[in-house]
């Protein structure tokens, strides 16, 4: 049985994103006094007397309007209507019944789901009065609640874990690979989520910063689950003017250092920039499996710019991390978006990939012999007498040898090349790191 799943809906700037913060004991969505911050749905996780259930923030509803971006929220919120278990219909106690609650409190009676209307911003027992106002939209649950403090929201989870399902089997460990897709703002990281899961689960325009929370999706492929996680588009910090742009930020970056695979994707028609590569480093940084993706080369003229040259400019630019593999694609005609799935699957089974001991030494000491380190200052020869390898979530091999303090960096990557030219792990940061014998 699944996990249920519980919706945050109301209009702009009634706290919804605040609840959500508190419920899931996060900073996940960005809050900020400015109305229309959330715009994709955000998915978290609230443990309440030992019961685990899903939470999802929505933008806020905005009938009859003519905004790109609310036009696009009003859609997400009856995709999420439809997959939610129960409803936190949320309305501003300060501000009284509106509009838009009443338009919005017909649309979930319709839905034929379980609603709690909870009146927020009542901070105390004299401004919970304002609730009874409220009992005119005609739900059975209504409660005056503080979301900023956490006011009366005990009683609320009570009645939301008796009006859920849960099964009674223990949790497992996720482990579904977790792909981030990463990149500089307008590169199509929204429109790729989209095109993978065959609807629109973010909200795609040719403004760049549409996306400003990282979001995750759940993708099925031949029978797998896979996690996907679409994140703003990373700007330099000259070029981060808002606040909310530079949480966004944040959040990429977490998202980076949570994932299995980066895909760092690129348009094809400006190639690999200097926010790029600073993208790339982060990646390698946090040793996490790397997918270079260029994005829009339904738009490059085949005919002056092959698939191959325009991958040799790209390996040039990366030098010693031309071990990342390149791969082009587009969102928008779907042309090989799937591979990238396959690759990132076997990237992340790489990762984890253990060579014996005994192999590794069988194989490699033959070639550090006929290529030894260079001598010591004082003339003394450096040899390299036993490799083994360590780490359980990425590759780590230990090189034990005599002078192991003179060995060089160049000769570092002599020995990555020996190790990815007999054992692969395209795509993947390894550390390795000498000690004396």
């Amino acid at each position: 049985m699944k996990t249920p799943l519980v919706l945050i809906v109301g209009r702009p700037n009634v706290g919804k994103s605040t609840l959500f913060n508190r419920l899931t004991k996060s900073k996940n969505a960005i809050v900020d006094d400015f109305s229309g911050v959330t715009r994709d749905r955000i998915y978290g996780e609230c443990e309440w007397n030992g019961k685990i259930f899903k939470v999802m923030d929505t933008g806020g509803y905005v009938p009859d309007s003519d905004d790109l971006f609310e036009i696009a929220i009003k859609e997400q919120i009856q995709f999420a209507v439809e997959e939610a278990d129960l409803i936190l219909f949320m309305v501003d106690g300060r501000v009284g019944v509106t509009p838009v609650d009443i338009e919005m409190a017909d649309i979930l009676r319709k839905a034929n789901k379980k609603v709690i209307l909870l009146v927020n911003k009542l901070d105390n027992t004299e401004m919970g009065l304002n609730v009874s106002e409220f009992y005119s939209l005609a739900f059975d649950h209504v409660y005056d609640v503080a979301a900023i403090s956490g006011r009366n929201l005990g009683d609320m989870l009570d009645l939301v874990i008796d009006s859920l399902t849960f099964s009674e089997s223990e949790l497992e460990e996720d482990t579904r690979v977790k792909f981030a897709l990463v990149g500089r703002p307008n590169v199509g990281k929204s429109s790729l989520t989209n095109a993978l899961l065959g609807y629109d689960r973010s909200i795609v325009t040719n403004i760049p910063g549409t996306t400003r929370d990282s979001i995750d999706s759940v993708l099925k492929y031949y029978g797998e689950e896979f996690i996907l996680v679409d994140t703003a588009g990373l700007r330099r910090k000259t070029k981060v003017k808002e606040n909310i742009e530079f949480y966004s930020n944040v959040r990429t970056f977490k998202a980076i250092g949570e994932c299995d695979v980066a895909v760092v994707m690129l348009d094809a028609e400006l190639g690999l920039e200097k926010q790029d590569q600073k993208i790339i480093d982060e990646a390698v940084r946090r040793r996490k499996g790397i997918i270079i993706a260029v994005n829009k080369w339904d738009l490059i003229e085949k005919e002056t710019n092959t698939a191959r040259e325009f991958e040799l400019r790209i390996k040039d630019k990366l030098g010693s991390l031309d071990y990342i593999p390149i791969m082009f694609v587009s969102a928008l005609t779907k042309q090989r978006i799937y591979k990238l799935i396959e690759l990132g699957k076997s990237i992340a089974q790489e990762r984890s990939k253990n060579i014996p001991t005994n192999e590794l030494n069988d194989t490699l000491l033959p070639e550090f012999e006929k290529n030894p380190p260079p001598a010591t200052s004082t003339g003394r020869e450096v040899k390299i007498k036993f490799i083994t390898q360590v780490g359980k979530f990425y590759p780590i091999f230990l090189l034990f040898a005599n002078h192991a303090n003179t060995i060089p960096d160049h000769y570092r990557r002599f020995v990555e090349k020996q190790i990815r030219k007999h054992y692969g792990y395209s795509g993947i940061p390894m550390t390795i790191s000498f000690r004396d014998k």
